[in-house]
């Protein structure tokens, strides 16, 4: 009689996953419950020499103790190091994280664990976190000093200039001297430091991140790189040494590799008392085989442990899941029951590139120079979301902007007379780290920045947060209030101006970038290039005049150049009705640009080369956005216009000397709108069938007259496999279901295309045992789904698509010519909703044109005290951080979709003003605004991506202008 609790629901038979909220911020396992039992304090040396005490019961596994210290250095991708000890024979042994720990430590009071690096990779571009390529760049650095890493003097003053350039940064002849005659790094270093700083020499501008790249680049060529010798003799008696690496067992004599064992070629691993047996496949090729091949150890034990890490390597580098225990025989047992028990490298691999975890900044002990590639934090899917083929040019740290900030950093220092390297804030990431003194007016070892036992943290924990160093106090904020206007009217004049920089930077785009593009190329046609001229550089240059006008008003309205000066110039309606008329002057140019799109679409469809180079040229880092939507930006900025001066006509009562203009105004924007509304719902849905496509592979032409985009989400298709999830997409004439690609494009693979004429749908949960199922009975097939709760609506926005009449479109008959693969692609809307598993509509891209916004934002994390500034702009349901509002390109981006807004609980423990919480599952961030107007704005705005209009009824008509 089956055990009722043990009996599975329908649902479970046919694989419904207990949740359908896929996610990929989840920080990975957690640690294993702690068993009750007597505890014991278990001291761990870090890789930066720096020592920290767990307390864990005795009777726990080893993979407890493991799990603690990964979490404690923030560590994702762990599964690369180990835990070593001294046996109580002397012998180095690895902690095994089945076992308890009171069976494996004799004594803890006098033993120290050494958290090392155990597993070396063939190729350190498969590390993607700068922590652990930074942690592996501290292995090596201690198996030079050690003598584990013997390698000739070119090497080894190369590797050593590399780590000299991430500790004290670019070379100055005195202070490198001065450091290595300090600090040793190698054997015999002083007959090498004239070559180590010949070399130092030509690392200019190599920031950390950098210097630990090169590092391991140089270090994985070495012969002895990742080798561990276990001593050993040969059948005749002759001294070797035996290791084993990712390709399978090594044979030295000394330092020199004598024979190697592939993998594939070995059979059977196995020891008996001191021997240490290989058997071997049989070598057709050769007259003479050897069946099997025996080398003497010193003991059992150096045979037994040796025996271990290479079961541990062959699994982990070998096989593509852990293996599963081995079932206890129910009488006697003979051999070892030891397997390897964690992720194998595979799993670490894929987990890795499938999430989308929240990077923690890490402060590097030995150096002086803390600034990082990992400008934020943030889960930027550009960054966690790699493609499937990895390459090492996509792990090259760019540090442009690092060095920009370091230079702003080394200025300061110079300039009050400070020492290089000494007291000034640390970067890691683009966040500032105080080496010494006060952070938000506390000591950095007062409160969170002390471990629970009171010693200072690990280097390489979090780090508390600041603003470039400066700690911004209330103090400083209220006289910062008292010197500006608190006018409700200059505030929307100020989001007037920060949004009409964002947009003149979005001209740039294309009058710079992408025009000077085109001009460098010969396959470009004269009509694309005159059209883009004639459209766009007026345009331009209007814009950068009208953007002076109003720098200069709101100059003046705060006081900053003419303090004297009130009443006159505390007002924008004058300047917006001036250039609206010239705005109006420019209509007819403005309904022929549509024309733009459309020359791109056609000139890349007869050159494919040119369509290489709109592909590569949406890589780039200026272009972060789709490359369309930055064409079509001049007709979304008139809605903004609109939005500023509704807002401005209903905060000013009829008698204030601002209200005529603006309501002027506004009224010529409203009928330049109304010229230009057609053209632009045309040119919105064209634009999303364009960039749709470049997502899906097995559609031939996605543009075809007549289609409209209605929806994109993901639902769980009933396949032979259980529920399988599947991105679908739904236009108002056919429904497309997809699965994500394991091509290095990374696009969506169409599976299968459902007409929607004579298409009915009937719920059926109950049928299927699955909460929110549904089936979708066409003319030929019938597809069962189930939809989260996100995703409710989904059928009835089906139902509404088959009932529309097929509508006749004049938009063009162009075909898009995209059929070359197009580069990765992992950061646009249609990955965002894979990962967060929801959905989006073109009444939510529609809106999401109009809720634009751009200005200074100060952030602060969930675990940290200060708040850093950054310029913030929010658009195309992403907010995109930069240092200052004058950089070209974004250092990070946060996709909201999934993500709630929300104001801060008392518990928080936030205590400011205009503060608002971004959150999904446990990544919490909070903003803070200058305003009681601005952090209106940034909510509305944000809760507009953040909540889709399936769940906000009161939206209706997608195309409202």
């Amino acid at each position: 009689m089956v055990d009722p609790k043990l009996r599975s629901s329908a649902g479970q038979r046919l694989g419904a996953p207990e949740t359908l909220g896929i996610s990929t911020l989840d920080p990975g396992h957690k640690p294993p419950a702690m068993p009750p039992g007597r505890h014991i304090s278990i001291r761990v040396r870090m890789l930066d020499d720096t020592e920290e005490i767990f307390d864990v019961s005795q009777r726990a596994s080893g993979k407890v103790l493991f799990d603690m210290v990964c979490s404690h250095l923030n560590l994702i991708e762990g599964d690369y190091f180990g835990l070593e000890f001294q046996h109580r024979r002397k012998m180095s042994v690895w902690l095994d994280l089945l076992k308890p720990i009171g069976k494996q430590i004799r004594r803890p009071k006098h033993t120290v664990l050494r958290f090392v690096v155990k597993f070396f990779p063939p190729d350190h571009a498969q590390l993607i976190e700068e922590l652990t390529r930074y942690l592996f760049a501290l292995q090596i650095k201690y198996d030079l000093a050690t003598g584990r890493l013997p390698c000739n003097d070119a090497s080894a003053a190369l590797l050593v200039s590399h780590i000299i350039q991430s500790e004290i940064g670019d070379f100055e002849e005195t202070q490198c001297r001065q450091h290595l005659l300090n600090h040793s790094y190698i054997p015999d270093q002083m007959a090498l430091i004239d070559k180590i700083m010949e070399f130092h020499h030509k690392h200019m501008g190599h920031t950390p991140a950098e210097s630990d790249f090169q590092l391991l680049e140089i270090a994985r060529r070495l012969e002895m790189y990742g080798i561990r010798l276990h001593p050993a003799k040969d059948r005749e008696g002759t001294k070797l040494s035996l290791a084993v690496a990712h390709t399978g067992i090594l044979v030295f004599q000394g330092h020199t590799k004598i024979n190697a064992f592939n993998w594939s070629k070995v059979r059977k691993l196995s020891f008996k008392r001191k021997r240490f047996l290989i058997k071997l496949r049989p070598d057709l090729s050769q007259s003479t085989y050897q069946d099997t091949l025996e080398f003497l150890m010193g003991s059992r034990d150096c045979c037994k442990v040796f025996w271990k890490i290479c079961v541990e390597y062959h699994a982990f580098f070998r096989l593509f899941e852990e293996p599963k225990p081995k079932p206890k025989p129910i009488i006697l047992s003979r051999g070892s029951s030891f397997r390897f028990s964690g992720r194998t490298q595979k799993q670490v691999i894929d987990y890795v590139k499938e999430t989308e975890f929240k990077k923690i900044p890490f402060l590097r002990k030995h150096s002086k120079v803390q600034h990082t590639n990992n400008l934020s934090p943030l889960p930027s899917l550009r960054c966690s979301e790699l493609p499937k083929e990895v390459s090492v040019t996509q792990f090259v740290p760019h540090y442009s902007a690092t060095q920009q900030l370091c230079k702003m950093v080394r200025k300061r220092d110079q300039a009050s007379g400070q020492r290089r390297g000494g007291g000034h804030a640390l970067l890691a990431g683009s966040r500032p780290i105080m080496s010494h003194g006060l952070v938000n007016g506390q000591s950095q070892g007062d409160g969170c920045g002390q471990s629970p036992n009171g010693r200072q943290p690990s280097p390489l924990t979090s780090p508390l947060l600041n603003d470039m160093g400066a700690v911004r106090t209330d103090d400083e904020d209220e006289a910062r209030r008292k010197r500006f206007p608190t006018d409700k009217a200059y505030f929307i004049a100020k989001e007037l101006l920060t949004t009409e920089r964002t947009y003149v930077k979005d001209l740039e785009v294309i009058t710079v970038s992408f025009q000077g593009m085109l001009e460098k190329e010969e396959a470009t046609p004269d009509s694309l290039k005159t059209v883009i001229l004639s459209n766009f550089d007026p345009l331009y240059k209007f814009h950068s005049g009208f953007l002076r006008e109003v720098e200069q008003r709101l100059a003046l309205w705060e006081g900053r150049s003419n303090a004297h000066i009130k009443g006159d110039y505390q007002r924008i309606g004058d300047v917006m009705q001036k250039n609206i008329q010239g705005l109006k002057q420019m209509t007819a140019a403005l309904q022929k640009h549509s024309e733009v799109l459309l020359e791109v679409e056609n000139a890349c469809r007869a050159s494919r080369k040119l369509e290489g180079l709109c592909c590569d040229f949406e890589l780039q880092k200026v272009c972060y956005i789709p490359l369309n939507i930055f064409l079509l930006r001049p007709l979304h900025r008139l809605l903004h216009y609109k939005q500023i001066l509704e807002r401005l006509c209903k905060h000013y009562p009829p008698t204030h000397g601002d209200f005529r203009d603006c309501r002027a105004a506004l009224a010529d924007m409203s009928e330049v709108v109304s010229q230009l509304q057609g053209s632009m719902i045309k040119m919105e849905n064209f634009q999303k069938l364009l960039e749709l496509k470049k997502d899906l592979i097995g559609v031939d032409n996605l543009a075809v007259p007549g289609r409209e985009f209605i929806r994109l989400g993901c639902l769980s298709k009933l396949s032979g496999k259980g529920l399988q999830q599947r991105m679908f997409f739904l236009f108002n004439d056919v429904l497309l279901y997809t699965s994500r690609g394991m091509t290095s494009t990374n696009q969506f693979k169409v599976h299968g295309k459902l007409p929607l004429r004579g298409m009915t749908i009937r719920e059926s949960s109950d049928e299927w045992g699955v909460p929110h199922a549904f089936t979708l009975v066409g003319q030929r097939q019938s597809v069962v789904v189930a939809a989260s709760n996100n995703f409710l609506n989904f059928p009835e926005t089906l139902e509404d698509s088959a009932l529309e009449p097929e509508s006749e479109d004049d938009l063009s008959a162009s075909r898009t010519s995209l059929e070359r693969q197009a580069p990765p692609r992992g950061n646009t809307t249609v990955h965002v909703c894979w990962h967060r598993n929801t959905s989006v509509s073109m009444l939510d891209f529609s809106i999401a044109v109009e809720n634009q916004l751009s200005g200074n934002l100060l952030r602060k994390f969930k675990n940290s005290n200060g708040w850093q500034k950054l310029w913030v702009v929010f658009t195309n349901f992403s907010l995109f951080f930069y240092k200052t509002c004058q950089d070209d390109y974004p250092l990070a981006s946060l996709p909201l979709l999934g993500y709630s807004a929300t104001i801060p609980t008392e518990s928080e423990n936030i205590h400011k003003d205009y503060v608002f919480k971004l959150h999904f599952k446990s990544h919490v961030y909070y903003f803070r605004s200058e305003s009681e107007y601005s952090f209106e704005r940034w909510l509305e705005v944000i809760r507009s991506a953040t909540v889709s209009s399936c769940r906000n009824p009161r939206r209706k008509d997608p195309h409202a202008f």
